[in-house]
């Protein structure tokens, strides 16, 4: 797979290149802002997974769908682990997730380091911890990275930490897009969800298979995130031709899910990983 060069559509207007590891079988953005420096590539109103926003239609339908997925994740986690021990939620952003696990009998725990997500999920009534390296070893249930393990700097590190932090019949779930999707095909550099530099990595399924064995941990099942392939096409036509397009985006989107039906490329996929 060649390098290709990617923008920041979002904020800076910024090119940045995406280099393959072909031994991982993932993309790195190159190069990477440092902890220090990725703040500022987070400061738009457009980010909606740190504002709630509403201000219009594209924003109000997305808040209505991530109800729904909300309900859906809570689903898939309580299949693996009975509603009654402690969740950690990673990179918990404004706390949504987090609410409602706490209605379904969860005693949840929050980590988010962005300070105005932050300041949104304290206000719903959640408490969140400044350092997950703190808690007890063996002492959490279910661990979720909703959208999270692509920003993170050290992917290998916090792996691990999870790993250790998970009792022993806990689970680590895991929901990242997929580089080797249609509608990533489709949409090449335009594609949305290489957001790039705040996504710093950019995985295939290989690549969670590999990544999960070398924190001794392993996949041990897939949930394909369907709303996904439509959500990021809607983006994806935005960059490619300054509209929304929604019929041509929509076509995408249904043709994605279509294919990975077949072949298991979703646009983005949940895994499950259990400690070996």
């Amino acid at each position: 797979m060649k390098q290709i060069t990617v923008k920041d559509f979002s904020v800076t207007g910024e090119e940045f290149q995406l280099a393959y590891d072909s031994g991982l079988e993932l993309l790195k953005t190159t190069p990477q802002p440092t902890a220090e420096e990725i703040g500022r590539y987070y400061e738009s109103d457009d980010y909606i997974s740190h504002t709630d926003g509403e201000r219009g239609l594209f924003e109000k339908g997305y808040q209505v769908v991530k109800a729904r997925a909300l309900k859906n994740k809570l689903k898939i986690v309580s299949s693996y682990v009975k509603p009654s021990g402690t969740l950690l939620d990673f990179g918990c952003g404004t706390g949504d997730f987090l609410v409602e696990a706490k209605k379904s009998g969860w005693a949840t725990i929050g980590f988010e380091p962005n300070a105005s997500a932050r300041s949104r999920a304290e206000s719903k009534g959640l408490s969140l911890i400044d350092d997950i390296s703190n808690i007890p070893e063996n002492s959490v249930d279910v661990i979720t990275l909703w959208h999270v393990l692509e920003h993170v700097h050290d992917v290998y590190y916090h792996l691990s930490l999870f790993s250790r932090l998970l009792k022993r019949d806990g689970i680590l779930v895991i929901a990242v897009p997929n580089f080797r999707s249609y509608d990533a095909e489709v949409y090449g550099a335009f594609w949305a969800a290489y957001d790039v530099p705040r996504h710093l990595w950019h995985f295939s399924r290989n690549a969670i298979s590999k990544l999960a064995a070398l924190a001794d941990m392993r996949v041990i099942n897939e949930h394909p995130m369907m709303f996904d392939s439509y959500y990021v096409s809607l983006l994806s036509e935005r960059y490619k031709t300054g509209k929304m397009n929604p019929i041509r985006a929509f076509w995408n989107g249904f043709r994605s899910n279509q294919k990975a039906s077949k072949t298991g490329e979703y646009s983005s996929v949940i895994y499950i990983l259990k400690n070996k």
